[in-house]
């Protein structure tokens, strides 16, 4: 990085620090929720019904439990995002595009506060 970059003070740093931190707990309990609901094994009363909706009910909860086990890794994803986030601002490289070397822009780090692209250096690569 050139001595020209501008980087957020450490005040900007602090008040994304504390809204990745926010975000890295309702993450969290996101994931737990995630995991509690494809680790469920617990009946759910089908045994006195037809053969062919009780087949049909676990092809459908294989299916759930899929989709859960997809959306659990993504939240695994998203949380370690978060935490590079906060080695960044440890580091005081957070902010900083990685392709331009220009600030990303506030707006968009409150929104996607484990970025790493600005929106320039974004439309470049699409």
């Amino acid at each position: 990085m050139s001595k020209n970059t501008k980087k957020y003070s450490d005040k900007e740093l602090e008040s994304f620090k504390k809204i990745i931190n926010e975000k890295i707990e309702k993450a969290k309990m996101d994931l737990d929720l995630l995991k509690s609901s494809y680790m469920n094994d617990s009946n759910n009363g089908t045994d006195d019904t037809s053969p062919t909706f009780k087949s049909f009910e676990e092809g459908s909860e294989t299916m759930s439990k899929e989709a859960n086990t997809q959306l659990a890794l993504r939240q695994e994803k998203f949380i370690r995002d978060l935490k590079n986030a906060l080695i960044r601002i440890e580091n005081k490289t957070y902010g900083v595009c990685r392709v331009t070397g220009k600030l990303i822009n506030k707006k968009r780090l409150k929104i996607v506060p484990h970025a790493t692209l600005s929106i320039e250096a974004k439309n470049i690569q699409n």
